[in-house]
């Protein structure tokens, strides 16, 4: 029976869209499922103010009656107002092991974009920066973490047939706490805090977090504006993503850097990791998703690294080193064995480099693909 492909239009319908990675990844034991309320949230228009600047459409793939797939379409017309380009997006894209399902999916998406204009696709990208994206192509028998996806080997063979090429990289590392800070972290975060008039700033609690929030989310913005894929956040999706987020962050899992004039000029943010406790919620905070959770933030071994920025007029004098120093005692004194980086850019040698002093595996690579539209 042939493939067809149906707008979601429904809360049945969104359910199902949200449900299909569930029932696909159900015996996998390296997807990391989210949790189905945030999804529900950052698809619905009435919640997420990324829908103030973007066009998105949902579909689901059907096969003899049953669900086989899903796609979303993004046009993010900031981003494209930003680069000056007409591009699409695709994301939040799963089917099974089916070349016709892969096929009529992404087919549907171009043919949204092509009447929409659009010259380009991309992805598997989400409606900005924070949200998750890549494509897995490398480390399929490694945990992941919730900031990223997870897909089968397959997928990538199927996008390539489909004429998709890479455009970006990103990759992933798995970083050994070492016994002890290498004393060159020490001595060179000492040396340039010094020459520089920087500090840390002092957290005593998560208020004392959501108080820098907003100047994080700034320097964020300036840090980040020359990366790939990058578009300014609008003001209510800032205050969005601090509500959903920085309540739950921990004053001691974060380092922020200021100098003379108390202003902040980089900054680190990590969290444990949630892989194993989100693995036993499935998606649900009730009514033992929480406790898992809880306990996660509670007593964990793992670390996630979400974000780490540095004014750009300050970038390349080794300012990372006073976060690195700073998370390193933090993650000695609380017995963390590793932390994730999560992704970072493969051409980001300055990111990349920070890590030179630890122990390290590369053990994670996911991709941007891009096709050319013809209109």
């Amino acid at each position: 029976m042939a493939v067809i492909t149906r707008p979601v239009q429904t809360k049945k319908d969104l359910k199902k869209f949200i449900d299909f990675p569930f029932k696909l990844y159900r015996k996998n034991p390296y997807w990391v499922p989210p949790l189905r309320k945030g999804i529900l949230e950052t698809l619905n228009r009435q919640k997420n103010p990324a829908f103030e600047t973007c066009d998105a459409e949902l579909w689901l793939a059907y096969k003899d009656g049953k669900v086989v797939g899903r796609i979303a379409g993004i046009i993010n017309h900031r981003h494209n107002r930003y680069t000056g380009k007409q591009q699409a997006r695709f994301g939040w894209i799963d089917f099974i092991d089916d070349p016709d399902v892969s096929e009529e999916l992404l087919l549907t998406v171009e043919v949204w974009a092509k009447e929409r204009n659009c010259e380009t696709l991309h992805g598997p990208l989400g409606f900005n920066d924070l949200d998750q994206a890549g494509m897995l192509i490398e480390g399929f028998e490694e945990l992941g973490t919730m900031a990223t996806f997870y897909n089968y080997p397959y997928y990538l063979e199927y996008l390539e047939k489909l004429g998709f090429q890479k455009e970006v990289d990103w990759i992933e590392y798995q970083i050994q706490t070492p016994r002890e800070i290498p004393p060159q972290i020490d001595q060179f975060a000492e040396r340039i805090a010094r020459q520089q008039n920087l500090h840390i700033v002092e957290l005593n609690s998560r208020n004392d977090i959501l108080n820098y929030a907003r100047e994080i989310f700034d320097l964020f913005q300036e840090a980040y504006k020359v990366l790939y894929g990058f578009v300014p956040l609008s003001s209510s999706q800032v205050d969005d993503v601090v509500k959903k987020y920085f309540s739950y962050i921990s004053h001691e899992y974060v380092a922020l850097v200021a100098d003379e004039n108390n202003k902040l000029v980089a900054f680190g943010i990590t969290m444990p990791s949630l892989s194993k406790a989100l693995q036993k919620a499935k998606g649900q905070l009730f009514p033992f998703g929480w406790w898992h959770l809880y306990r996660a933030m509670k007593w964990c071994k793992v670390v996630d690294f979400y974000l780490i920025g540095v004014k750009s007029d300050l970038q390349g004098i080794g300012i990372p080193a006073l976060i690195l120093n700073q998370l390193g005692h933090c993650f000695l004194d609380k017995g963390i064995v590793y932390a994730e980086s999560n992704p970072e850019l493969e051409a980001n040698t300055k990111v990349q480099s920070q890590w030179k002093f630890f122990e390290r595996r590369q053990h994670k690579r996911r991709r941007v693909y891009v096709k050319n539209l013809e209109i």
